[in-house]
């Protein structure tokens, strides 16, 4: 998959959650204040806040795709971990301001339980952005989009805040109006609770985390393969949005023209690419093969004789 189809089903998938969202907030907000529901308003601030979330990584899926230039020598790659962090800041906005409302309902002395219509309004909405979560982290992971997944995770949040508001919402119908905004509380906690995991995440991508250790020893295994590599060291990889950059050092024989060499490290290079997913660009450096080595590589015959 090149890097326009990847944008193109990324741009689909973010318009089909705005629309989709924009529907769900209307019908939370007017419910939740015909009903007189504060888990349902809540839930509605929470739906709203997936509207600026998804916009936010439609325009970070924009500016990922654009191609290298004078002030961004290796692409624009790392706009999607910026994304999740900007995304990751709105849930924790929206949790407080959710908690504060819930917490203003609880001290209010006189709560009244909410109508029925809200039940089925929470079951609506914990059906579709249920939908919605799977529909979009499966897309997500299919383009290796950290902004999308991230995104994703937003919903299953929504999700989980209409659990608790129906939760809230029957208990307070059945006698116990005070449940109402005690599932308003936490509805907050665990949109704050998925903001850190995004944060965190966002920030390991930000740090150049390594990829996990298998892709590490799959870079240097296939590069060994090439027949005319006696040993690789100092492998270095770095995650790059969906993809990852790798820097190496060959050794190969000693008495070996320059261009043969170099020739060497093109094939390492063109294999790498070839059977590591996701890698990008690779970056080898030629040693000739040391005493060191000796012992570690198939020395050719010109050096066992030097």
């Amino acid at each position: 998959m090149d890097e326009t189809q990847r944008y193109q089903i990324g741009r689909r998938t973010s318009w089909m959650n705005i629309i989709g969202n924009v529907l769900l907030t209307a019908l939370k907000a007017v419910v939740g204040y015909i009903a007189g529901s504060t888990a349902m308003v809540a839930d509605a601030f929470h739906s709203g806040s997936d509207i600026l979330a998804t916009t936010i990584v439609l325009h970070g899926l924009k500016i990922s795709h654009q191609p290298p230039d004078e002030g961004h020598h290796y692409g624009h790659g790392k706009a999607e971990s910026i994304v999740s962090k900007l995304i990751a800041i709105l849930l924790v906005i929206t949790a407080l301001g959710i908690g504060l409302s819930a917490y203003n309902s609880l001290r209010d002395p006189a709560l009244e339980p909410p109508n029925k219509i809200a039940v089925w309004t929470a079951l609506i909405s914990i059906l579709f952005k249920e939908w919605m979560y799977r529909y979009t982290v499966g897309i997500g992971k299919k383009i290796k989009s950290q902004a999308l997944i991230a995104d994703a995770w937003h919903h299953r949040t929504d999700a989980f805040s209409s659990v608790a508001a129906l939760i809230g919402i029957s208990g307070a119908i059945y006698g116990y109006p005070i449940l109402d905004p005690i599932a308003g509380i936490v509805v907050a906690a665990m949109i704050i609770k998925a903001a850190v995991s995004i944060y965190l995440e966002a920030i390991h991508q930000l740090m150049d985390t390594a990829p996990a250790k298998e892709v590490m020893e799959d870079i240097k295994q296939t590069s060994l393969s090439v027949d005319g590599v006696r040993s690789v060291h100092d492998v270095k990889a770095r995650k790059y949005g969906a993809e990852i950059l790798v820097d190496m050092k060959i050794c190969v024989d000693p008495l070996i023209t320059v261009e043969e060499g170099h020739h060497l490290a093109g094939q390492a290079k063109h294999l790498v690419l070839e059977k590591i997913p996701d890698v990008k660009d690779v970056l080898i450096h030629v040693n000739p093969c040391s005493e060191k080595d000796y012992e570690k590589c198939n020395p050719c015959e010109h050096y066992k004789k030097g």
